[in-house]
């Protein structure tokens, strides 16, 4: 019987018009960020001679917006029409990456950030309106399956991704690599469309001064034990992540001396952890609490990063990177499960977008620092201190276990 339930619910979740249309334009959305991912990376470690500091910015170039723009755009994605702000983020995600295609064929190279940095910033105001669609458009009891299926698409491209960057850049160089992000962004604009209408924006909130829902927006979260434990939990966990986001390629080079190259591969075995572990997560979304689902991820990943850091065999750092990925989607299901169950719908892009450059603030910090701590420390001693980091956001969120019921509706409030 139980079985029978989870197939009918599952069927109840692909039938959503709302689920549909993300899902599908998630798609290539995904198809258009992992051809700028490794396009960009691997032309700009051929332009600079794998000058790490210069990769390093590319990841700044990146998540610095996510930092400086996540409030803003999250505050606006609360007074604006969802459906109408994903559109022209999209759209206007496509323009940008043309003019940088016009700026490459007529002028500097180093132009190749301009595209990283201005999808990153639109991704602000898109982002926090997907999320509200959710809200809005799905019943509480499915969001946590729901959030699983979501997230299954980000793990296929965990394995898909590397590979199909690494071959349009490689086959094509990056002036198609370019383009074919552009298309991509457009598509997904386009199958936006197919969304149900906007509803209409009240009045009052339509004529509220932003500076007000700011406020009431760092109100919101400061009087919910659930969205302040995990706001300390995001910080720690972006310190840890960016001590090491940019370093993969070293990794690969240097404690393994392999090609470049080769870093698709550790990339391909956390993707094909992370579809493996999404679809264990969908069978588990009813049976363990989010907060639960969360400190297993971070412990696996304290675990997989402890194991890169001392690994010298190939097979080992794949193992780590299978087991790192097979416990992600924990991570991101539990997050955003967390977030959904205990924010309102009218507040769901102000607590994304304060909770977010927690998250991004301190991984930015550390990214454009990791550049140069690489020259004075090794690689050991900054992916066994991202795996300490990660045992410190658990013990964060060690109050939410004594309060199961802490996720009942209405806890935020």
């Amino acid at each position: 019987m139980e079985k029978i339930h989870e197939a009918v619910t599952l069927g109840a979740l692909f039938r959503n018009r709302v689920i549909q249309t993300l899902l599908l334009s998630t798609l290539f959305l995904q198809i258009g960020v992992w051809v700028r991912n490794y396009s960009i990376l691997l032309y700009v470690v051929e332009k600079t001679n794998e000058d790490p500091i210069a990769v390093s910015l590319i990841s700044v170039a990146e998540f610095a917006p996510i930092f400086l723009f996540s409030f803003i755009g999250g505050t606006f994605a609360d007074r604006w029409k969802p459906k109408k702000t994903m559109i022209w983020c999209d759209f206007l995600s496509a323009v940008s990456i043309f003019v940088v295609l016009l700026t490459l064929v007529f002028g500097s190279w180093k132009a190749i950030f301009f595209a990283t940095f201005v999808s990153s910033i639109l991704s602000q105001f898109s982002q926090p309106a997907g999320m509200k669609l959710f809200k809005l458009h799905v019943k509480e009891e499915l969001i946590q399956m729901g959030m699983s299926i979501y997230q299954t698409i980000f793990a296929l491209f965990m394995i898909l991704g590397p590979v199909l960057g690494t071959f349009v850049f490689q086959r094509f160089g990056i002036d198609v690599s370019i383009a074919v992000m552009g298309v991509a962004f457009l598509l997904s604009a386009g199958i936006l469309f197919l969304l149900p209408a906007d509803y209409d924006i009240a009045e009052k909130e339509a004529q509220a001064h932003i500076v007000q829902e700011m406020k009431d927006g760092f109100t919101y979260v400061l009087k919910s034990k659930v969205l302040t434990l995990l706001g300390g939990c995001f910080a720690v966990a972006g310190l840890a992540l960016g001590l090491t986001q940019p370093l993969g390629v070293f990794l690969v080079t240097e404690q393994l001396g392999l090609p470049k190259e080769q870093l698709q591969w550790l990339m391909a075995a956390f993707g094909i952890g992370m579809i493996i572990g999404g679809g264990v997560t969908i069978g588990l979304a009813k049976k363990v609490s989010p907060q639960i689902l969360l400190a297993l991820g971070m412990a696996a990943c304290a675990i997989g990063f402890f194991v890169m850091g001392v690994s010298k065999q190939f097979w080992l750092t794949l193992a780590a990177e299978f087991f790192s990925g097979l416990f992600n989607p924990a991570i991101q299901i539990g997050i955003n499960t967390m977030i959904l169950k205990n924010t309102e719908a009218n507040f769901i892009g102000r607590v994304n977008g304060i909770l977010n450059p927690l998250f991004m603030g301190t991984m930015v910090i550390m990214m454009t620092a990791s550049g140069w701590l690489k020259q004075t420390f090794s690689l050991v001693a900054m992916y066994e201190t991202t795996a300490l980091l990660f045992i410190i956001g658990i013990l964060i969120l060690v109050p939410l276990f004594r309060n199961a019921p802490v996720l009942e509706k209405g806890e935020g409030v």
